[in-house]
């Protein structure tokens, strides 16, 4: 018989639910739903709008139902935020966004509690001010009567799926993003988060990818009428379920997960928290099956997203076909800056700043939207090589091949500049990693999958043959030397 599962996928733009079929040989997809995932400024605060965001959910089960049996139900969302419950489990107000200006100036905060080296060596994150550990430093400090009245801290995941079910748990990769999980313990690092002010009542049990957390409470049923289902713990960060979907056979690989963010990494045995690590800004993450997850985070499309938006604003319409178009025509490498520069993260105006960042450093400065968009891709592809050169350099291992998974795997001159500049061969797709992922882990937790190497050879021979290759040029003396 066709197992059936539904992947519910939340990214920082939008988000989807898919239906997985399994009929014992071949997994297939289909998109049941889609829709756009909008933050919301309300009194100088960006939140998400998790009340719209749950209906969605509530409309990706309802819709389901014309698909037949759906056995079970798994939600992966973007890293580090969070909700806070009352002793009553009732939300106390929308989780606030990532990119709100609240953690500014926390991270030196933070480590005049705690010295950098003695948090990495215990978390392993890449220190953004963006992480959780700093958003509730803030918390502690601007909002104090907010957390006198939270009982629980659900990550975004878990916060669907607890009102899904009704059960408090965190799953464990999206507990790894936190800046509060302890790597060698694999639990909470109750130590840290003392040291920074952060109450660890706040923290409920984690538990692995591939646990089944409950079933929809009898309520949701009965207002949805809809038909009882498990409810699984993917991998709740949607980076580890797009790397659980990566069709590599090779033990030294290296993905790039590419979306609003590029997660560039390889997958290892345990995790590496140096000084030289850390320095070089790497992060440790729980991957499916007591793996290690090691990347680095990468300010990925958001530069496109964010350009094409301004230029809406002002009247001049791309699609994104069309940027990609634009840049193949443009005369390359005139201009290159650092995507991971503070002056980018925020929303606004990206083409004024990347001008700006030009000039101040002796570069040519675009002269038209082209020229901005040419310097985005040929600026992207120099720090996926210099990633690569530092991965290596971590790990002490050679790799020759990159799978480029993700949304940005559709975008083919990325893919060849990426290899061109690095000289190692990317191999494209799945374009659907993360739904894939989110659906294997399903299908391995009820069984029908034994496990994670069957479930990537499964992904790679059949409905997502992996047929296309960009070869990188030979390495020596290409301009990932330089």
């Amino acid at each position: 018989m066709t197992k059936q599962v539904l992947a519910i996928d939340f990214g920082a733009s939008s988000g989807r639910a898919m239906i997985g079929r399994f009929d014992g040989e071949r997994i297939n997809l289909e998109e049941i739903h889609r829709f756009s995932n909008d933050p919301v400024t309300l009194g100088g605060t960006m939140y998400w709008d998790f009340l719209r965001l749950f209906r969605e959910t509530e409309q990706s089960l309802v819709l389901s139902k014309e698909y037949g049996r759906i056995d079970s139900v798994g939600i992966d969302t973007w890293g580090v935020d969070f909700g806070l419950l009352d002793k009553n489990g009732r939300l106390l107000e929308n989780p606030v966004h990532y990119r709100d200006k609240r953690t500014k100036g926390m991270l030196s905060e933070a480590f005049s509690l705690i010295p950098e080296e003695s948090l990495y060596a215990v978390t392993g994150n890449q220190f953004m001010e963006i992480n959780t550990a700093f958003q509730l430093m803030s918390v502690q400090r601007n909002r104090q009567e907010l957390l006198e009245r939270a009982d629980k801290l659900l990550m975004m995941p878990n916060l669907f799926t607890y009102f899904l079910t009704g059960e408090k748990v965190t799953e464990q990769s999206i507990a790894s993003t936190t800046q509060l999980y302890d790597q060698a313990g694999k639990c909470w690092a109750y130590g840290a988060a003392e040291k920074l002010g952060i109450q660890s009542s706040l923290f409920t049990n984690i538990i692995p990818a591939g646990t089944k957390i409950g079933t929809l409470t009898g309520s949701l049923m009965s207002e949805l009428d809809i038909p009882a289902m498990d409810v699984i713990a993917v991998c709740g960060h949607d980076t580890q379920s797009a790397l659980a979907a990566v069709p590599a056979k090779e033990k030294d690989f290296l993905f790039l997960s590419c979306g609003t963010w590029s997660l560039l990494g390889t997958e290892l045995d345990e995790p590496v928290l140096t000084d030289d690590v850390r320095r070089l800004g790497w992060s440790n993450e729980a991957a499916y099956g007591g793996k290690v997850s090691f990347l680095k985070n990468i300010i990925g499309l958001w530069l496109l997203q964010e350009s094409r938006r301004q230029w809406q604003r002002e009247g001049r319409n791309y699609s994104f076909a069309d940027m990609e178009e634009t840049a193949r025509r443009e005369k390359p490498f005139q201009s290159i800056i650092d995507p991971d520069d503070p002056v980018f993260v925020p929303a606004g105006n990206i083409p004024e700043r990347i001008k700006r960042y030009c000039s101040e450093h002796g570069q040519h400065i675009p002269q038209n939207d082209s020229e901005v968009i040419r310097c985005i891709y040929d600026s992207l592809a120099f720090k996926y090589a210099e990633a690569i050169k530092e991965i290596e350099k971590c790990t002490g291992r050679h790799y020759n091949k990159l799978y480029m998974i993700g949304g940005g795997a559709r975008d083919r001159l990325l893919a060849k500049l990426t290899a061109d500049v690095s000289g190692v061969d990317v191999i494209i797709g799945p374009v659907e990693a993360t739904a894939l992922g989110n659906i294997a882990v399903q299908l391995i937790a009820s069984g029908d999958i034994p496990d994670i190497g069957t479930a990537r050879r499964l992904i790679a021979e059949y409905e997502y043959n992996i047929k296309e290759y960009v070869r990188g040029r030979s390495r020596p003396g290409n301009a990932h030397s330089t």
